[in-house]
């Protein structure tokens, strides 16, 4: 649930869909919260665990199209204690926080920031975010958590914050970059039901992280030209090293974890010609996040492993320097979290973007498995992706999740969402012989008629700048799309915008965005055609304060004390049809009523 980090505006310099005027027009045909939102109830925050309180019944009924679960609490008031506050019956405790010991190489955490860079290897990571649970038996009391880290606070990881020269600025101490860089990436942990108590194993043989140093493999239409991978590391183009800034997350029906890689072009730097798909997606021209590249050339370094974080082009090609580094992020990262020796996997047919969260769609025998993926900035695009296999019930249990892995996310179509003012729209496929927009092909003083095969030589070069095609082919700039979640009853798909407080008259406003300064966000719905580039759509609700100055114009969905809320976030139903929702609260006056929130609500039943 990340905060947005810089303008993704100056990267996306389209003119797609400007529809300044389609805002009351919207509010007036558009159904918002069928039913009205009584059903939403608000709370503080609730663990992940022991939810099952909230339903007289565990599970659907068969063949219904309305879940039969209730909400079993009553909604909470805002609150601004530093603390997690949950309704009445529920409990909340601290489980794995940062620091905790995954092994014994690691020492136990002390809170003075003098753990090694070893220890941290060896630790849960920092700064927690999207996560899921994989069981190891039929009751779910054990299992393995896997967590995302998004980014660090040096302040916590070193004892007075990162050290500087005094004179330059620059970064000066390798061991507090190394700690930085494992403080980065993934944790699968074991965790067991004792009671009414939930544990992490110690030293458990499951245990394991995945960091920002951690080899991987990478795969899908990127890798069909090795060239573009290539570096003195990997120069078979076939490797590469670590994951970063990693926020949302999903999982897939073959049992893996997928973690997104969000904001990951802010740790690289090129000062020299960038590509155009690393200046589209925002690698730095001027300096990196947290200055890892400061300590390039120290004498301890190891295989290039703060070099790499300068991609300025240097040497004769790309076996000499690391122009190539930031074409291995940018992706979907699969990991089996029961195999704890697996390398993890970068799916790069899903898109090379700033990835917020990646659910499948609701499955059916014999039908392709789909993707929703979200590009979280303002002004960025909605995508999907559709596998070329067709779902085979078998590979639920497969003998090789990886392989599963492989064989449905490594073929399939790429496409991205583009939203029509009469409640409909179009998935555009991002393939070579896919015509460009009119617009486009005007702005760029193009031949009519022009197709992104005469913008890009291969699939894989188009990937490398996903959002540079969906550019060219007119797809909806979006309010920061974030998590998507399919309702297990409806199979309708739902969609966080987080918020976008850079529309104004010049932007203007569009049919699924239709808010200028949206400080609130809102979540969409949709419900997908047979065919596999049409759906329909509507917005599910409006997040917004309930009084004050701003809730005339902006409390469209008619929220009260206990149900307003402020940029909608992380997002998740669970089997029973309850949906989930976490806010980043972004917006004073919904932020000085309330911290961050979890709310319910059973859209099935509205």
């Amino acid at each position: 649930m990340s905060k947005a980090t810089f303008d993704p505006r100056k990267f996306n310099k389209s003119s797609n869909a400007p529809f300044s005027e389609v805002m009351e027009a919207n509010f007036n045909r558009r159904a918002v919260l069928k039913g009205g939102v009584g059903g939403m109830a608000a709370l503080g925050m609730l663990s992940t665990f022991g939810l099952s309180a909230c339903s007289s019944s565990d599970s659907p009924s068969v063949g219904a199209d309305q879940s039969s679960v209730s909400l079993g609490f009553e909604s909470i008031p805002g609150s601004l204690t530093d603390a997690v506050t949950v309704a009445a019956g529920y409990t909340a405790s601290v489980l794995a926080p940062w620091g905790t010991p995954l092994n014994n190489t690691a020492n136990a955490w002390r809170d003075d920031g003098t753990n090694t860079a070893e220890d941290q290897a060896n630790s849960v990571g920092m700064h927690h975010d999207g996560m899921h649970f994989f069981p190891l038996n039929d009751e779910e009391t054990d299992g393995l958590l896997c967590i995302n880290h998004e980014y660090i606070d040096q302040n916590a990881l070193h004892p007075a914050g990162a050290t500087r020269d005094a004179i330059t600025g620059m970064r000066t101490d390798v061991e507090e970059v190394r700690k930085e860089i494992n403080a980065h990436g993934v944790s699968v942990i074991r965790i067991r039901l004792t009671g009414d108590t939930w544990s992490v194993v110690d030293n458990d043989s499951y245990n394991r992280r995945f960091t920002g140093a951690t080899e991987m493999r990478i795969s899908g239409p990127v890798t069909q030209d090795p060239s573009v991978l290539v570096t003195p590391y990997s120069q078979a183009g076939d490797r590469v090293r670590g994951t970063l800034n990693n926020c949302g997350n999903g999982y897939t029906p073959w049992g893996t974890y997928l973690t997104c890689e969000e904001n990951w072009p802010g740790y690289f730097v090129n000062t020299g010609t960038r590509s155009t798909a690393d200046e589209r997606l925002g690698v730095d021209d001027d300096d990196t996040r947290y200055g890892w590249d400061d300590v390039k050339g120290d004498g301890s370094e190891v295989a290039d492993e703060f070099t790499r974080f300068d991609a300025t082009p240097s040497g004769s090609g790309p076996t000499t320097d690391y122009r190539n580094e930031p074409n291995g992020h940018g992706y979907i990262v699969e990991i089996d979290p029961y195999d704890n020796t697996s390398m993890a996997v970068k799916r790069t047919a899903l898109g090379r973007i700033r990835h917020e969260g990646c659910v499948f769609g609701k499955l059916t025998v014999g039908q392709p498995v789909v993707f929703y993926t979200g590009h979280d900035g303002r002004f960025e695009y909605m995508y999907k992706f559709v596998s070329t296999a067709l779902w085979d019930a078998a590979d639920a249990s497969p003998s090789d999740r990886l392989a599963t892995g492989a064989k449905y996310m490594d073929e399939g179509t790429l496409y991205v969402m583009r939203f029509n003012d009469d409640n409909t729209g179009e998935w555009i496929p991002l393939v070579l012989s896919t015509a460009l927009s009119d617009n486009y092909i005007a702005d760029n003083s193009l031949t009519a008629g022009s197709t992104l095969g005469d913008m890009f030589s291969s699939l894989g070069e188009l990937i490398l700048n996903t959002p540079g095609a969906a550019d060219a082919v007119g797809a909806t700039p979006m309010d920061r799309p974030e998590w998507c979640a399919v309702d297990p009853i409806t199979g309708s798909v739902y969609l966080t915008l987080t918020n976008n407080t850079r529309r104004d008259a010049t932007t203007g406003t569009n049919p699924a965005n239709p808010r200028l300064d949206n400080k609130y966000g809102h979540i969409l719905r949709w419900d997908e055609s047979a065919e596999p580039t049409a759906f329909e759509w509507d917005i599910f609700v409006f997040g917004a304060p309930s009084s004050g100055v701003d809730a005339a114009s902006y409390n469209n969905s008619g929220l009260t004390e206990m149900n307003q809320f402020a940029s909608p976030d992380g997002l998740l139903f669970d089997n029973r049809g309850i949906m989930w929702i976490q806010t980043d609260n972004g917006a004073d006056e919904v932020e000085n009523y309330t911290n961050d929130q979890m709310l319910a609500v059973i859209p099935s039943k509205l």
